[in-house]
């Protein structure tokens, strides 16, 4: 065919004797001018870059978009491009229906297209690079386009030319966007003055962009890179190379961050309170206040959403429309009549021609619309716009859903900082309720807003759908509309049903945790007494009752799934069966795959909505949560430690006449009292302020229960000085300091604070402090931080006084032995510090503060005598008063009390006395005379307490548990270091393979621990439902096409064949269903029973496990095993695994019929395949860091949450408020901006795999249409429909990709403790060989004794010989780290003997198989360890003992009496830990547990360290009298304990140095064990 501009089969077309503008062709080629000016310009400026131009601001980020109408300028040039398509599509359409190629047809198109683009693109660089004068160009085009559609209009309106016609409706929306894009032009000029005046407008980026920190630039890139995520490809790109960090995520932009959305929050959280105010019934609407807040962005999600809603309806549409381009290809040949030359002629000369005629080359919109490339084209871009629009709205809603949970979670964390104490102690608001509000319900509420969309876009989606379907195939669709409705309550009821199971599951699994915390935490214990099998049961029983919950939880997740795979095959089985039988004929092919097309929208609506039904009730119940907290009590005002009292109390002392307002305004009832008050009494308050810091008159103070707890208080707390406030337990002592504190409700009366008495010296270094108060509350509270962060609270550093400070409390001792000094982490996720170390640092916390006033509330409850005076002589009566600081300090030690300057004695919540001690000596005898008796009594304990160092013992503990860390780490160290040398022959690449390859050998592992049998089913069933399912569409395509067919599937006679069709299509439907059920089920079971196996082999494999790898693992990391890992295992995996293997079948099957259907879209195939693998390779490995990051930054933050409830009246009293709301705000913010990052990065997989999701579309469409064969229709239905659902499993096969790589993390963890090493149970002794009564008389010999406790380490006893006779009672002593633990352990083969033997009554007992030898001795352990059950269960778990066996235990330990006052007697409840028990009753009911083993030998391992003095002497009775015929072995840590002894050992780094009676060795002078004795006394 000739090719000609104006065509060549016309010879009039160049003719233009009626006028230029008469000529249409004329016209087009006058419409190409202003594209090609466009281009000629812009071009070179493209090209030749301005960088020398750019703004002066230094910006970070080339995204400054600033000149005005931006996002309209993107809006009109994409509907532009869209149009300019249309107008080409015309434009070929209309020529192949004539002769020759009529260029200018759609040539100007073409142009306009490539301008159009070339705008934007020019427009967006200037934009960035500050330029606007350059815009000049982009005005004149504008205008010149114009003009010359406005002629091209002009033309056609003379023409007599309507709306009919298509080519005039689109040259009319040229003219109509070329006017408002001008407009856009004009505005800029009018906004920036860039060009035609003086004074151009000066700029400014904004402070997001200026802050270089700041990386999610999404708000601030232009439309086209917000659409595509494209301003993430860096990010994503860069995880390659490195993983992504904290630091290249960046900080959140300001309007994000969660102190801006706060405020928005309160204000209309605010103006709902005011609303309410005069009405005391209602209560104001979060709800409302939330909508005031994020009402509208949640409007924009929602237009968004609408739009893809609506333009989903475009593909079944499309379909049918390509279908039936087939169907008819009669009519088709019709369309396609050549046009005759001459009524073109007249046309193109000038001349009119009636619009009737069929030859017309000016399409209309219908006939335009019946050309299968338009629609594939059309079915492409209405994929693309319904694809953007959804990742839009989805993308909008998550982003209101973060601020508005970091708005609440601020609002929270505000409240809570005022919440009265008495709420918090009195129960009403729980730390539990707190951080439940923290955790869940804020969660509850983000997820409800990122569903909310759906809730009014659902009813619109579903009545669309069904009138599609009512229009396509009439009456029958209602039936199938009818089942999809009638089935979805059900959908709802199984997910009500999930949620109940997953409660349960939960409650078993807290239980299982419990019981497994509890034998990790006494595992030693345990395996001492061979009783672990015993415990492990336990944990497998309530794991048995966790697997039936997960069983039920696993079968209505299958059958949710189930349902939603079942629901649109019995949908379209039962209307084609009505359809068949009600219009006596098969649906034709077009009707057939729209409508399944259609069924398929209409089911995913249904499915989502019980979710979203589930979500809005929790989401109402987390308000009403919320509301509850916002509106409860909050402390009362205490104005009265502000500066402005101070003021008060100043102009108290000029105008004494005025009483002091320092008023809580909560209680208007002191506003009476101070107004009645009567004024004798003023004159003398003043007198006092100069010299007291705080004066208490007339107070009555309550917990908020209206009754008071302290009443009549009178005090005063001179300036300077200390003051000592003492009295019996419960006498109201610490209330007293949190009544001063404001801490309580003041039902009467008044504290002042008296700030007028700084001297001017050290006014400057106390003004930083000058309204708080240092304290140390009674429990010990400490942060989350290091050591030095915990002392210097926020303070600045001082090292001189940080020192001072450190040694006063004797830290330093403590702090060396943590493994990074002052600088390790403690607190509730860092180091586990005992009572006196955490006593000490808070004290430590309330001396380094730079205060005027200091609170101890009784800081020596938890230190010994030692420290107790060292920190009095040190800490307060050198460093406090040195600094002249007003010191309060409640105690119980009377000693001290003639330290105290001023001392306040108080009884039942009453001041009992006030003054000095020498004002109470002469006023009080009696008082006085009770202190000195109970001082006496104390004097004598503390004789007894001289030889318990308390001190020494928690530094032991601390030094046992970081050894084996620090051994450990050593190991680790010398590992990697070696790992590093090899690896630093490898480069990154190695690194990067390892970062991107799946985890397919732990997959694997994971899959065959569910067992080879359900593995190759599930496989098998998953196949076979898809072949079906793939076979039901596939019958439908041969069934639907049959007429257009020659051959047929079925007899050609009518009847019969109807029938033969109906049937098999019914078959296997039915057997589609009934599958869809099976492989369900399939998967669910095999993720059951692999969580089964893991779980029970790893419980076996720890409680197996040699007690070296418990010394040397961190307890939180085994329980991490057996908490999260499991977890993930037991309850995320499955769903991910079936959700991946059915999406990524649900492809490769569509991907199969399409290559079948259309055999060229095999070549299309390759490039699309290398695009989605570089897509899924880049997503998992950003995906997987970026899911990291947020978990690990939410833990921080809920931490934050719970220390602060923990230790609010602390941070209160220390007015730290401020700071630890900032460390609130920026933890949110940092877990907000990883959670923003996460969802971005899926964001730009789903537009990516969706973009690639349509061009399959394109391509199958194309491929379909292409003229060289002649497909069936039935089979380019079939094509196109599974086109069509291959753009929603695409992102879900990546997604869970990533999920997975993610989740099988646990797996390899698990995995990694399976291949520990186990003790070796079995001995080389048969069972039946051992006496049943061995050991019967207790007689040891150790024979050159050597002992490890792994093959890598040095040996802790070198060949140790010793002899021990039957019955004798025997001491082992030694300084610390000398193995006389080693040597207990020894004898129970805890440790590796890898030389000697030792050897029990006559046999070795390294031949004993291990359960036996150490279920034939007995030991008590430093730590007394009782375990939550009965006191039978902790004395007799084996249940081999009679009552009396152990009553007459508990008789010899002495507790009898104890525990028949117990309700319950033997079966009492003990708490975890043994908790209500004392120290000393616990080691008591250890020493009967010895007791009713009735083994002949007894080891003692420091058993007395951690008790008192009394329980000691019972414990060393029982041990001269019930075990009198036994063999004792004791392991002192007191050198005195073991003078009575019949033999001694005495060992000193592994060497045994002397043996022999305690009394002969004495007697060697310059002995190490005379030494021992000598410095021990």
């Amino acid at each position: 065919m000739k090719v000609a501009f104006c065509g060549n089969d016309n010879p009039s077309a160049y003719n233009i004797s009626a006028g230029f503008l008469k000529n249409v062709c004329f016209l087009d080629a006058l419409n190409l001018v202003p594209h090609v000016f466009l281009l000629f310009i812009t071009f070179p400026i493209l090209f030749i870059g301005w960088g020398s131009q750019s703004s002066k601001v230094q910006i970070h980020h080339n995204t400054w978009l600033h000149f005005p109408g931006h996002n309209l300028r993107w809006i009109l040039t994409f509907t532009l491009l869209f149009v300019h398509v249309c107008e080409i599509g015309e434009g070929i359409v209309s020529d192949a229906q004539l002769k020759s190629r009529h260029l200018h047809l759609f040539l100007p198109a073409i142009m306009g297209f490539v301008a159009a683009t070339t705008s934007i693109v020019y427009y967006h660089n200037i934009e960035t690079s500050n330029f606007p004068k350059l815009l000049l160009a982009l005005f004149l085009y504008w205008v010149m386009a114009f003009v010359t559609k406005t002629i091209k209009l002009v033309r056609y309106c003379q023409d007599g030319f309507s709306f009919q016609q298509l080519r005039f409706c689109i040259t009319g929306l040229m003219v109509v966007l070329y006017g408002l894009l001008m407009a856009v032009e004009i505005n800029v000029i009018r906004v920036r003055k860039y060009v035609f005046f003086t004074d151009p407008q000066k700029v400014k980026p904004p402070e997001d962009l200026q802050d270089l920190g700041v990386r999610f630039l999404q708000p601030f890139v232009n439309l086209l890179s917000k659409a595509t995520y494209w301003w993430m490809n860096t990010l994503i790109i860069s995880a390659h190379r490195k993983p992504i960090d904290l630091k290249a995520i960046g900080k959140l932009p300001i309007a994000m961050r969660a102190l801006t959305n706060y405020v928005r929050l309160k204000d209309a959280y605010e103006e709902q309170k005011k609303k309410v105010e005069d009405k005391p019934n209602r209560k104001p609407s979060i709800w409302l206040a939330m909508y005031r807040a994020f009402g509208r962005p949640i409007l924009l999600s929602s237009t968004f959403r609408y739009l893809a809603d609506l333009l989903g309806f475009a593909g079944p549409l499309c379909i049918s429309g390509i279908v039936m381009t087939f169907s008819n290809k009669t009519e088709d040949d019709i369309l396609k009549t050549n046009a005759t030359s001459a009524n073109y002629t007249a046309l193109t000369s000038g001349a009119i021609y009636p619009v009737r005629n069929s030859t017309d080359p000016f399409l209309t919109s219908t006939n335009f619309l019946k050309t299968a490339y338009v629609l594939a084209v059309l079915l492409f871009l209405a994929l693309i716009l319904q694809r953007t629009f959804l990742q839009a709205s989805y993308y909008v809603t998550i982003e209101t859903g973060i601020n508005l949970r970091g708005a609440l979670l601020a609002m929270i964390y505000n409240k809570m900082l005022r919440l009265s104490t008495s709420n918090l102690s009195m129960g009403e608001m729980t730390l539990g309720q707190i951080n439940n509000l923290v955790a869940i319900e804020t969660n509850q509420l983000m997820w409800f807003l990122f569903l909310c969309p759906n809730l009014w876009a659902m009813p619109v989606q579903i009545i669309m759908g069904v009138i599609l379907l009512y229009n396509l195939l009439g009456q029958s669709a209602l039936v199938g509309a009818a089942v999809i409705v009638l089935l979805a309550p059900i959908q709802y009821f199984i997910a009500t049903k999930l949620a109940e199971a997953q409660k349960s599951t939960l409650d078993y699994s807290t239980e299982r945790l419990k019981k497994t915390n509890e034998i990790l935490k006494g595992i030693k214990l345990l395996k001492l007494y061979a009783w672990e099998h015993i415990f492990c049961r336990s944990v497998e029983e309530t794991r048995v009752k966790e697997l039936t919950s997960l069983k039920t939880f696993a079968l209505y997740t299958s059958l949710s799934i189930f349902m939603n795979a079942a629901i649109p095959i019995a949908a379209v089985l039962a209307t084609f069966v009505t359809y068949t039988y009600i219009k006596e004929e098969p649906p034709t092919t077009a009707q057939a795959f729209a409508s399944l097309s259609l069924f398929h929208i209409l089911v995913t609506p249904l499915f989502l909505l019980s979710t979203v039904v589930r979500f809005a009730v929790k989401a109402i119940i987390s308000v009403q949560k919320l509301n509850e907290f916002l509106i409860s009590d909050e402390i009362g005002d205490d104005s009265w430690r502000n500066g402005d009292t101070a003021l008060i109390c100043e102009s108290c002392k000029k105008h004494t006449g005025l009483p002091s307002k320092a008023i809580n305004r909560k209680q208007p009832l002191r506003h009476q009292l101070d107004s009645y008050e009567p004024p004798l009494r003023i004159p003398t308050r003043h007198l006092d302020i100069d010299d007291c810091a705080i004066k208490v008159t007339n107070g009555y103070f309550s917990w908020g229960s209206g009754l008071a707890t302290l009443s009549n208080i009178d005090i005063r707390i001179p300036t300077g000085q200390m003051t000592m406030i003492v009295g019996q337990v419960g006498c109201g002592k610490s209330s007293l300091l949190l009544a001063v504190l404001g801490e309580m409700q003041a039902l009467e009366g008044k504290v002042h604070w008296n700030r007028g008495y700084e001297s001017e010296s050290s006014f400057e270094a106390s003004r930083r402090n000058r309204y708080s108060v240092a304290y140390a509350a009674q429990k010990p509270w400490l942060l989350n931080a290091t050591v030095e962060e915990n002392i210097t609270f926020g303070s600045p550093f001082n090292k001189q006084r940080y020192k001072a400070v450190t040694d006063a409390c004797s830290l330093q001792p403590d702090i060396d032995l943590l493994p990074f000094g002052d600088q390790t982490e403690i607190g509730e996720r860092g180091i586990n510090l005992s009572g006196g170390q955490r006593q000490r640092i808070c004290v430590a916390r309330a001396l380094y503060q730079n205060t005027n006033i200091v609170f101890l509330d009784d800081p020596f409850s938890a230190l010994d005598i030692h420290l107790s005076d060292h920190l009095m002589q040190e800490g307060i009566l050198k460093f406090l008063k040195d600094d002249k600081r007003t010191l309060v300090l409640v105690t119980h030690k009377l000693q001290y009390l003639p330290h105290a300057d001023w001392i306040i004695a108080m009884k039942d919540g009453t001041v009992l006395r006030e003054g000095t001690l020498k004002d109470i000596q002469t006023k009080d005898v009696e008082l006085y005379e009770h202190w000195k008796t109970l001082m006496n009594r104390q004097d004598q304990e503390l004789e007894k307490d001289m030889e318990a160092d308390q001190t020494t013992l928690e530094r032991k503990t601390l030094r046992r548990a970081m050894y084996p860390r620090e051994s450990k780490a050593q190991l680790e160290d010398e590992d990697e270091e070696e790992e590093e040398e090899e690896e630093d022959d490898d480069n990154m690449s190695t690194v990067m393979r390892l970062r991107t390859n799946l985890p397919w050998k732990t997959c694997w592992q994971y899959l065959t621990s569910g067992g080879f049998l359900l593995l190759s089913l599930m496989i098998f069933s998953k196949l076979l439902k898809h072949s079906v399912i793939v076979a039901i569409d596939y019958w439908l395509a041969q069934w639907t096409s049959m007429t257009n067919n020659g051959k047929a599937l079925c007899s050609t006679e009518e009847p019969a064949r109807k029938t033969c069709y109906v049937a098999v299509f019914s078959i296997l439907s039915g057997a589609g269903i009934v599958l869809c059920l099976v492989t369900s089920l399939t998967v669910e079971w095999m993720g059951l029973t692999a969580a089964k196996n893991l779980h029970h082999d790893l419980l076996n494999k720890i409680i197996l496990g040699p007690i070296r790898f418990f010394d040397t693992t961190p307890l939180g990391l085994i329980l991490n095993r057996f908490s999260a890992d499991t977890n993930i295992i037991d309850q995320h995996i499955p769903p991910t695994l079936e959700s991946l293997s059915r999406s990524t079948l649900l492809c490769l099957s569509a991907i199969g019929i399409i290559s079948y259907a259309t055999p060229w879209f095999v070549v299309a195939l390759v490039p699309l395949g290398i695009a989605f693998y570089f897509i899924q390779k880049y997503f998992r490995v950003a995906s997987k860091d970026l899911q990291e990051l947020d978990d690990s930054t939410q833990l921080p933050l809920l931490c934050h949450f719970s220390e602060t409830a923990e230790g609010l009246t602390t941070i209160r009293a220390f007015r730290h408020e401020p700071r630890f709301k900032q460390r609130m705000l920026e933890l949110t913010d940092t877990n907000n901006i990883a959670y923003l990052f996460l969802s971005a990065a899926n964001r730009w997989l789903e537009v990516r795999t969706d973009y690639l999701g349509a061009f399959i579309v394109l391509t199958a469409a194309v491929a379909s249409i292409s003229p060289d064969d002649d497909p069936k229709s039935g089979l380019v239905g079939l094509g196109l429909l599974y086109a069509l659902t291959i753009t929603n499993y695409l992102n879900w096969v990546v997604r869970n990709l990533a999920d997975l790589e993610v989740q099988m993390s646990a797996v390899k963890k698990v995995n990694s403790f399976l291949n520990m090493e186990s003790e070796n149970y079995e001995g080389t002794m048969d069972i039946s060989q051992v006496p049943k009564d061995w050991p019967q008389e207790g007689e040891i010999k150790i024979e050159n004794l050597c002992v490890r406790y792994e093959n890598n380490l040095k040996p802790v006893l070198k060949h140790v010989k010793a002899y021990i006779k039957p019955g004798q009672k025997v001491g082992i002593c030694g300084r610390t780290g000398s193995g006389k633990s080693s040597l207990s352990l020894a004898f129970f083969r805890m440790v590796d003997i890898f030389d000697g033997k030792i050897v029990i009554d006559g046999i070795d007992i390294s031949k004993i198989p291990l359960d036996m030898l150490r279920s034939r001795l007995s030991i008590i352990l430093q730590d007394p360890i009782l375990f939550s059950g009965s006191i039978r269960f902790n004395l007799d778990p084996e249940c081999k003992c009679t009552d009396d066996t152990l009553w007459e235990a508990l008789e010899i330990a002495q507790l009898k009496n104890m525990v028949k006052s117990l309700p319950g007697g033997l079966d009492a409840i003990v708490t975890e830990g043994g908790e209500n028990f004392s120290v000393g009753q616990r080691q008591l009911f250890c020493l009967a547990r010895a007791f009713v083993r009735k083994s002949s030998i007894l080891i003692m391992d420091e058993a007395t360290a951690s008790i008192d003095m009394a329980t000691e002497n019972i414990l060393q009775k029982v041990v001269m009298t019930a075990f009198a015929d036994r063999t004792v072995v004791t392991i002192a840590h007191r050198v005195s304990q073991i003078l009575d002894a019949d033999l001694v050992l005495v060992l000193s780094e592994g060497d045994l140095v002397e043996c022999d009676a305690a009394a002969n060795l004495l007697l060697k002078e310059g002995g190490l064990f005379t030494t021992l004795v000598k410095t021990n006394k």
